[in-house]
């Protein structure tokens, strides 16, 4: 079991920014690599179908995707969050009886998504407003896609017990090998045999497959107290409980930002396709800057998590100070990058000028805006790490959701303009941070809400 120990970073000793690294970018381009079965779709669909069919794989298909598998992946934080702690605090057997109970989830999870989504998704492609031209694509997409819903979420629930222990490797390794999967099946699905949207999405979902039987390999084989027993599968109604604690909140926060989203959709929906299909890749460029964030968002959140199991509170502290300023770097560096080669990055899903015009309108217009995002993600990572899920969700509520909402209902229908719709972006993630902010230096000390510092 030696290359299974080396692959774990161990969270709770050593110099905490060199822990973080070797923690964070074996997440990041685990992230990077899961990203890229989207973009790759959208790439190959985008530059050998057409701009539609771009359309079709991004905008009101990706948005909806998120908003059911974005609240199973939230809510199934909660399981990350206690392994986390249980693990920092060598308790082998709540480890043991959360991993099971975990995998329950997922498998009855994944099911019950599967079926929503399936059924579902005519209806809410038509109540987004989607295009007539691309609905015929989008729905062959969403469903097929929905179809694999079960390998999805296995996969990354099985990837969270792994980066809970502190190894953020192996879930990498084998999103590297599925992807490569999946660009060769694109090609051969499309390219060769001309299945168009249909055939990106089951290239999707077999590399999926693939990634879900090799997380579940490594957690049957290993000889840690994480190991996964078939016959033990079930629910610990305890530890359940403590999931849906800590992640019905996380999910919940998810919901809304999805939520909001598919309001922003619905009104991209009312522009022509143009700006359809760069939104669609503006949305793949801008996932670089969510998996940076989402990467120091889980990283904060184990690393807190660990610790806090551990009861080393001075690690906590200065964990969440080091994480803060390499997530705020990392969006200043993007920002500058993405405005710098923003034609170039354009081009590369589309070559209709239209499309790259439209596309660079709004990359020039929200890029620089990511720094005002990072304090929302850190924060709220480490206040999950600590079993702490519903002040994250009461500031992101009336931060990002009810002030996303009324700004898109009100502002929208008077301005009429791609650039009203997109500024619900900075203005929300503003408010938000200073509602963190003001949580923090202020109200934590008083009401003793959580017993660390920044």
């Amino acid at each position: 079991m030696k290359n299974e120990h080396n692959s774990k970073v161990s969270i709770t000793e050593g110099v905490i920014w060199k822990q973080l690294l070797l923690y964070f970018f074996p997440l990041l381009f685990g992230t990077f690599f899961q990203q890229l079965y989207n973009t790759i779709d959208a790439v190959v669909v985008g530059r050998y179908v057409g701009k539609e069919a771009l359309s079709a794989v991004g905008g009101a298909t990706g948005t909806l995707i998120n908003v059911l598998i974005g609240f199973f992946v939230g809510l199934s934080s909660g399981a990350t969050v206690i392994i986390s702690q249980y693990y920092g605090g060598k308790k082998k057997e709540e480890v043991n009886q959360s991993v099971h109970t975990a995998i329950a989830l997922a498998i009855t999870g994944g099911f019950v998504i599967m079926i929503i989504g399936f059924l579902g998704s005519p209806y809410a492609l038509k109540l987004m407003g989607t295009p007539k031209e691309i609905y015929k694509d989008a729905l062959t997409f969403i469903r097929i896609y929905f179809l694999g819903t079960v390998f999805n979420v296995v996969y990354n629930m099985g990837a969270g017990i792994l980066r809970a222990i502190g190894d953020s490797k192996r879930p990498l390794y084998f999103l590297i090998i599925s992807c490569g999967v999946n660009i060769v099946l694109d090609l051969l699905f499309v390219v060769v045999f001309h299945w168009g949207v249909g055939g990106t999405a089951a290239a999707t979902v077999l590399s999926q497959l693939l990634s879900a039987c090799l997380i579940c390999m490594v957690l049957m084989k290993t000889d840690d107290c994480y190991k996964l027993y078939l016959s033990k599968i079930r629910f610990h109604k305890e530890i359940l409980k403590r999931i849906i604690h800590i992640g019905l909140p996380a999910g919940a926060q998810s919901l809304m930002y999805s939520t909001s989203n598919l309001l922003i959709q619905s009104s991209m929906n009312s522009f022509n396709i143009n700006v359809l299909a760069a939104w669609t890749a503006y949305g793949k460029i801008d996932g670089i800057f969510w998996m940076i964030m989402n990467s120091f968002g889980v990283s904060v959140t184990t690393f807190v998590g660990q610790n806090f199991g551990a009861g080393k509170q001075d690690r906590v502290q200065k964990g969440i100070r080091v994480c803060l300023g390499f997530a705020m770097a990392s969006a200043l560096f993007l920002s500058v990058t993405l405005s710098i080669f923003a034609a170039n990055i354009m081009g590369i899903f589309n070559k209709d000028p239209a499309v790259i015009q439209e596309g660079l309108v709004i990359l020039h217009f929200l890029v620089p805006t990511y720094c005002t995002y990072v304090l929302i993600e850190i924060l709220s990572g480490a206040l999950r790490g600590m079993g702490q899920a519903m002040i994250p969700f009461i500031l992101t509520f009336l931060g990002v959701c009810v002030l996303r909402i009324a700004w898109i209902l009100s502002a929208v229908p008077v301005w009429h303009d791609v650039k009203t719709v997109i500024f619900s972006y900075p203005l929300t993630w503003s408010v938000t941070s200073l509602l963190f902010l003001i949580y923090y230096f202020y109200f934590k000390k008083k009401n003793g809400l959580i017993n660390m510092s920044i």
